[in-house]
C-alpha cells in the first residue's frame, strides 16, 4: 500500500479533505473508510489492514482538516450524505463503505439516496437515537449536551457526551436530573477558552441523534446493508442504535470484536482490537 496522497474537493458550504492510498491489487473495490466526526486520523490502523485495496479516508466537514466556509454552527446527515456522494464521485465508483458512528448515520443517508454508488456498507454502530424507545428523553440529553457546549464550553459538554455513551441501558427522566460529570475526571479542561466550533458536541451532536432515515429506500436499496455491533458495546446508545436501524431495514445486526472504538490502534489516545476487528471486517466484505 502507498503512502496517503491528500486531495481536496469543494463542496457548498466546505473544503472537504480525503487522503487515498493505492493497494497492491488494482482490480480490488475501492474502501471508503469513514467516521463522524471522527476524521482520517482516525483510521490509519484500519486502512493498513487493507494492503490489497485502494483505501479512501477524508475528514468530514468542519472536521480536522475539512473546514466549513459558510459559518454554520451545524452540520446535517444530509450535508454529510451529499459530501460523500462527492468523495465517491472524484474517486470513482462503486465502493465498498465502512463507516462508524457518525459516519455510519451519515454512510446510510447515502445509500437511501444514491445506492448506486456503493456496493457494501457495513455501518457500525449509529447512534440512531431516532429508532429507540427512548428516543425523547436521548435526544433531551444529546440537546442539554449542545447547551452545555454553548454555555460552558468544551470540557463540561465532553463529559456530559462520554457519560452518555458509557451508559449501559435505556435513558430515563431521571438522566437529566443527576449530577453533571466533572470533567478533570475524564482528563477534559475545565476552563472555556470561548471556541464554539467543535464539531462533535457543537455541530453534529443534534443533528446527528434526530436523524430519521429513510427505512423504505434503504429496503429496496440494491446496496448490500451490514449493520454492525460491538460483541463487548452492551446496551449502550450506539449500540442499541444499530440494533434499532437493523430491525427496521429486516436484516440481522452482526457482531464484531470489541466494542464502538475496536477498530482504533491508538489513535486519539485509545486501543480496542484492531487485528481482530480488521480481520472480520475482510471476512464481513468477503461475504
Amino acid at each position: 500500500m502507498t503512502d496517503p496522497k491528500t486531495h481536496t474537493l469543494d463542496a457548498p458550504g466546505a473544503e472537504l479533505y480525503y487522503d487515498v492510498r493505492e493497494g497492491e491489487t488494482a482490480n480490488a473495490p475501492t474502501l471508503l473508510v469513514i467516521g463522524s466526526p471522527m476524521a482520517a486520523a482516525g483510521f490509519v490502523t484500519l486502512a493498513s489492514h487493507f494492503p490489497d485495496r485502494r483505501v479512501v479516508t477524508y475528514d468530514p466537514r468542519g472536521s480536522e482538516r475539512s473546514r466549513r466556509t459558510d459559518g454554520a454552527a451545524e452540520s446535517t446527515p444530509e450535508e454529510h450524505a451529499d459530501d460523500l456522494h462527492r468523495v465517491i464521485a472524484a474517486v470513482g465508483g462503486p465502493v465498498d463503505v465502512f463507516a462508524s458512528s457518525g459516519g455510519a448515520v451519515n454512510a446510510l443517508a447515502l445509500v437511501a439516496k444514491h445506492p448506486e454508488q456503493v456496493r457494501t456498507l457495513v455501518a457500525h454502530e449509529p447512534p440512531a437515537a431516532s429508532a429507540l424507545p427512548d428516543r425523547e428523553t436521548a435526544l433531551a440529553v444529546m440537546r442539554d449536551i449542545q447547551d452545555t457546549y454553548k454555555t460552558s464550553g468544551f470540557g463540561p459538554a465532553m463529559a456530559k457526551f462520554i457519560a452518555v455513551v458509557m451508559y449501559d441501558g435505556e435513558l430515563t427522566p431521571a438522566y437529566l436530573d443527576g449530577p453533571a460529570p466533572d470533567p478533570a475526571a475524564f482528563g477534559l479542561p475545565t476552563e472555556d477558552d470561548g471556541t464554539r466550533d467543535d464539531a462533535l458536541v457543537g455541530q453534529n451532536i443534534v443533528t446527528c441523534g434526530a436523524y430519521e432515515h429513510d427505512y423504505k429506500a434503504l429496503r429496496a436499496a440494491p446496496t448490500r446493508i451490514v449493520i454492525a455491533v460491538g460483541a463487548e458495546s452492551g446496551e449502550t446508545l450506539a449500540a442499541r442504535g444499530g440494533r434499532a436501524v437493523a430491525e427496521r431495514i429486516g436484516v440481522e445486526p452482526t457482531v464484531m470484536p470489541g466494542d464502538h472504538g475496536a477498530f482504533l490502534g491508538g489513535e486519539y489516545g485509545q486501543t480496542g482490537k484492531p487485528d481482530e476487528f480488521a480481520a472480520a471486517l475482510r471476512e464481513v466484505l468477503s461475504a
